[in-house]
């Protein structure tokens, strides 16, 4: 079994186990406020940029939140690429119960979207951990490129590859007494392979395999590049976009929005 056939599995088990009511009002907020489910400074990036009649596309994509506040934004049409049947299923509900009727989600690996979209999106994102469940970013970011119009912007916001050298709360290596030590090497290169569950969803549970890497910027940077993108900007935060609070504020790099253009 790939490595991706067994995070499909892990991610179906998360889902299945998903704390009560995990994921079920998401038609609610989507209401409530414009592009909800983004952060400060990436709702402000978002709002500079104009996406009436745009089509747009979230690699990784759970279960559509991002992309369905998004589409909600004015773009013309969305699609979601997700490996997990369930967490997919959810997405669709979502968009029904909320009346977006613009928007599907195909059940796919990143690394195999199907040809009907190549050059179909003016706009591709990923949001926190999307990458990283990725080994190969050559050919992630081949995919990208494929499906990008001449032109399309691809719009990353994500863990910073420093925060991968720190230990988190529940990791062994972890003292609170010493926030500032440094556990993991940058250039790791063996893979994360976790049964820990995945918590934000399900709590605590011994789980199938979750396997991930990590990643330094210049590889995200050289697979961007030598696919056919420039990079347009990068911008670098001192807080955490979805593993843990306890080093914020602390001047440590720990997420960044990368923005890059189809040439």
């Amino acid at each position: 079994m790939s490595y991706i056939q067994s995070n499909k599995a892990a991610w179906e088990e998360a889902f299945e186990r998903r704390k009560h009511g995990w994921g079920d009002n998401n038609h609610v907020l989507l209401k409530q406020e414009e592009l909800y489910f983004f952060n400060l400074d990436m709702k402000e990036l978002l709002q500079s940029m104009d996406f009436a009649g745009k089509t747009i596309a979230q690699f990784c994509c759970n279960n559509g939140r991002e992309l369905l506040s998004l589409v909600q934004y004015g773009a013309s049409h969305g699609v979601g690429f997700d490996i997990a049947e369930n967490i997919i299923e959810q997405a669709r509900e979502t968009a029904e119960k909320a009346g977006i009727l613009n928007c599907n989600f195909e059940i796919c690996s990143v690394l195999d979207i199907p040809a009907k979209y190549y050059r179909q999106f003016d706009f591709i994102f990923f949001t926190i951990g999307g990458i990283a469940w990725i080994d190969d970013l050559g050919t992630l970011f081949r995919q990208v490129s494929l499906c990008m119009k001449p032109g399309a912007v691809l719009l990353i916001n994500d863990q910073h590859p420093f925060l991968s050298m720190l230990p988190v709360p529940g990791e062994e290596e972890f003292e609170p007494e010493t926030l500032n030590r440094i556990a993991f090497s940058y250039f790791r290169h063996e893979p994360w392979v976790s049964t820990d569950g995945m918590q934000y969803m399900s709590g605590d549970y011994i789980s199938k395999p979750f396997t991930s890497f990590t990643h330094t910027f210049s590889k995200i940077i050289n697979a961007i590049v030598e696919n056919d993108m420039q990079i347009i900007s990068l911008s670098e935060y001192d807080y955490d976009v979805g593993i843990t609070d306890v080093y914020d504020g602390l001047g440590i790099p720990l997420s960044y929005i990368l923005q890059a253009k189809k040439s």
